[in-house]
């Protein structure tokens, strides 16, 4: 996808219904603008109704509730049929959220000087992570139920980078605001802030002083109180659907790629040395080992002449291994709204394996026909390390195994129609990589000997099950929604890619599955944001004012990147399919 400047991202986001026709963006004909919901009720809360739009044309801005988003019909896979929406029955709903990344702002092991060179490194809304994901709780509990087919919502899915480093203390928190709870989102000393936003260098904006540095010269305002207001208890009501958890590379490894076990990086976690402002070639040493030469990252940070700052240690901050990731979901203390694990088997925080498969919807009941809707769920990381990710061989042999039991007609390795006596279940896959960051095949240090399979590999084998109708994944913090055609009509299947909740715009996506009772099926997704004001006064330190800075101040990034938006397909869609079942 080309990425949009500033000017057109903004126009963009200002488009409603009216203003935008889906033949020009997607470049194919016939497709165009559609509501479903016409009930105003229906659609309240998401971003058919409105989405945060910018106050003004340049310099530090705020938001303001702009004209909702269309409703696209794509009909790459599938021709749409008339009177479809009279026709359809609801089988699944379900919410997405992605690339939460709850974070220790505080933690001596994290690299935010490389964000001159890496913009992600730091974020200027990075204290304010867990308010604005209890925001985002608060939004799902609102909505309840899909705004096209009113069903409740089955599950939510959580598709990776749950938390930003890999941290007990961000675990504790990403758990506490899913499954609702108290909690303090503060390490180190108890009720002072000790990080980079206070650090007084120009490399970092420093909301509770007048320094010129480069975010306030970028017209930042200062924000006296924030810190300190971002480090009181928050509340959480918890999810009020059953969650999944699935893993991604910031889940995995050390700053979401440095892989884990190297002893003096693991020490730094709960130190009392933080390093803040390392001159710009140290710091652009540290970026490139960290990203590609992990072995040459802890010479690195020696060779830093910058005197350390002198934190609090917090033993909070040790890292966690995949397994106590799991074990910690598996704790009766985190069930929540269920499930037991969150998808885990109960063994796993002893195996260590990070896939599995969940019900979303079991069909027959009032209509013995209808299919169950059955979730795959992949752990794409790689224990190797770095950024991109795969799958092993044991876990891409059994999303085989699994895809062919729930298959009453799915063709084999050499192209063959295989025929069986079963009732087909539908498949939705959830992975935290897509298809095309899926191409990391480093060995696996727990499994050497393994073989790696990459994301063409994996769309090669979903191409083989009609029953399979989309992949869910996230790690990109893009909107993108791309149809995988496969030789026949029958063996196509949508990929769905949905932007992040640490960076604007701060999405999450609902996804209802329906049967079009014409030979036809419909993925219908709609985007929308947490639950907080776009309006919000600098001084407001209560949690909703918090959670409304949080969107704002992403906006406002100085590395923030107008092409995560998306264009007009990659919003709110229905996204058509052949039946499985012709």
């Amino acid at each position: 996808m080309a990425n949009l400047n500033r000017r057109d991202f903004l126009g963009l986001a200002g488009l409603g219904a009216a203003g935008l026709l889906g033949v020009g963006a997607l470049g194919r004909a016939p497709w165009g603008t559609w509501y479903a919901a016409a009930d105003t009720a229906a659609i309240a809360g998401t971003t058919l109704e409105t989405v945060a739009a910018p106050v003004g044309a340049a310099g530090y801005r705020t938001l303001t509730a702009g004209p909702g988003l269309p409703m696209i019909v794509r009909g790459e896979l599938a021709e749409p049929r008339p009177g479809r929406e009279d026709r359809r029955t609801a089988l699944a709903a379900l919410v997405q959220l992605t690339d939460l990344h709850i974070l220790d702002a505080q933690s001596p092991m994290r690299f935010e000087y490389v964000h001159q060179f890496t913009g992600s490194a730091f974020r200027p809304q990075e204290t304010l992570t867990t308010q604005g994901l209890v925001a985002l709780v608060a939004r799902v509990n609102a909505l309840g139920r899909g705004p096209h087919t009113r069903r409740d919502f089955d599950a939510v899915v959580t598709t990776g980078d749950n938390t930003d480093n890999k941290e007990h203390a961000e675990l504790n928190w990403f758990l506490a605001a899913l499954n609702g709870g108290t909690f303090v989102p503060n390490t180190g000393a108890a009720g002072r802030y000790e990080g980079v936003q206070n650090s007084g260098s120009e490399l970092y904006w420093n909301p509770e002083s007048d320094l010129p540095d480069r975010y306030q010269r970028a017209g930042f305002p200062p924000m006296p109180g924030l810190l300190g207001a971002a480090l009181r208890p928050v509340t959480s009501p918890g999810l009020r659907t059953p969650w999944y958890c699935v893993f991604g590379n910031h889940d995995d490894a050390v700053q979401g790629t440095v892989p884990s076990g190297i002893g003096p990086l693991e020490a730094m976690y709960t130190g009392g040395l933080k390093i803040e402002s390392p001159n710009s070639e140290q710091a652009r040493a540290i970026g490139s080992a960290a990203s590609a030469d992990p072995g040459a990252l802890v010479a690195a940070l020696a060779a830093v002449t910058t005197p350390p700052r002198i934190v609090t240690p917090d033993p909070a901050r040790a890292p966690f291994t995949p397994r106590q990731f799991i074990a910690a979901h598996l704790d009766p203390e985190n069930t929540g709204p269920g499930p037991v694990g969150h998808g885990f088997a109960p063994d796993a925080g002893e195996t260590g394996i990070g896939y599995y498969t969940f019900e979303i919807a079991r069909g027959g009941g009032a209509v013995p026909e209808l299919p169950s809707v059955v979730g795959i769920s992949m752990d794409s990381t790689n224990r190797a390390g770095f950024v991109e990710g795969s799958l092993g061989e044991a876990q891409f042999r059994w999303i085989e195994r699994t895809l062919e039991a729930g298959s009453s007609r799915h063709h084999d390795r050499d192209g063959r129609v295989v025929s069986r006596a079963v009732d087909d279940t539908w498949f939705l896959l959830f992975s935290h990589h897509t298809s095309d960051t899926m191409d990391n095949l480093l060995p696996d240090p727990e499994n050497p000997g393994e073989r790696r399979y990459g994301g063409g590999e994996l769309v090669d084998l979903l191409h083989r099950f009609p029953n399979v109708l989309g992949w869910v994944n996230g790690h990109t913090h893009q909107n993108r929604i791309t149809p995988h055609p496969g030789a026949t009509p029958a063996q196509g299947f949508w990929e769905i890619n949905t932007a992040s909740h640490v960076d604007f715009p701060q999405h999450a996506r609902v996804i209802e599955v329906t049967d079009n009772g014409d030979g036809t099926i419909s993925l219908l997704t709609t985007l929308n944001e947490a639950d907080s004001r776009y309006e919000v006064r600098h001084g407001d330190h209560s949690p909703a004012g918090l959670a409304s800075l949080y969107r704002e101040l992403s906006f406002n990034d100085i590395h923030a990147d107008a092409a995560l938006f998306g264009g007009p397909g990659d919003h709110n869609t229905e996204l058509l399919l052949p039946s499985p079942r012709g």
